[in-house]
């Protein structure tokens, strides 16, 4: 199956948190979109891998994703190596995205910035065709898509593209809700450690945000994303026109 969009994240919830408005208005727009996980999230400091799986299908459902995977690295200390490579390359050879979005190049969490260059380098080796990989019994043909934007985590970063989400926020919120166990929900409790992200402050900066970026393009909602690579359009007719 063919993507047009794959939305990896090192861990279960940064896609949600950084992306998903984008992912939901492209399937809204009659696109094929999916999210490969790095991690299982096991180190974080509350909830468990186990919890984890199940938000991260709860969240996928109500994103409309066609598909979501997880790689299985290990949390905290994978590496950019031959063997991460490899196992990036199989599942975008599976997928043959257009477009993959992928964590901050830089960013307070070091497993953020060290996926984004994982990521990177597994989408070039992609394309070589010297590089055997196969799915199954089936060998792979090679595949490099057109583009990488990374998404905008905790760090601020001047995006390079802004992105109208407005008619998606519920639908983000709700996705990131799913994960009970990470971020703040009312009526929800148990016994684990409060954290940054699971206090309500965490949740209005992640609105705050995306209603920030939004007033740039004169929209109420948007996310943002950067690009080592220059942007092309076929027509000037997508760009939003700022109100004054």
């Amino acid at each position: 199956m063919k993507l047009d969009i794959l939305a990896i994240g090192v861990h279960p919830d940064d896609v949600e948190l950084s992306c998903a408005g984008v992912l939901i208005m492209e399937q809204m727009n009659g696109k094929l979109t999916g999210i490969l996980d790095l991690t299982k999230g096991e180190l974080g400091t509350r909830g468990t891998a186990a919890t984890r799986k199940k938000e991260a299908a709860d969240a996928a459902k109500v994103m409309g994703v066609t598909v979501r995977e997880n790689l299985g690295l290990a949390d905290g200390f994978f590496e950019n190596n031959k063997e991460s490579q490899l196992k990036i390359i199989r599942v975008i050879r599976k997928y043959q995205p257009d477009i993959v979005f992928a964590n901050s190049l830089d960013d307070r969490h070091p497993d953020h910035g060290r996926a984004a260059k994982l990521v990177e380098d597994a989408c070039f080796l992609s394309g070589l065709r010297k590089i055997k990989t196969k799915d199954g019994a089936r060998e792979q043909a090679p595949w490099k898509p057109s583009y990488i934007f990374h998404y905008l985590q905790d760090y601020y970063h001047k995006p390079d593209i802004l992105i109208d989400i407005s008619d998606a926020i519920e639908k983000k919120i709700e996705a990131i809700r799913c994960y009970k166990t990470q971020f703040y929900t009312k009526g929800f409790k148990n016994n684990e450690p409060q954290t940054y992200i699971s206090s309500p402050e965490f949740m209005h900066f992640i609105v705050s945000r995306t209603e920030a970026f939004g007033k740039h393009i004169g929209v109420r909602h948007a996310e943002g994303f950067v690009s080592r690579k220059m942007i092309g359009l076929k027509s000037l007719d997508g760009i939003i026109k700022k109100k004054t």
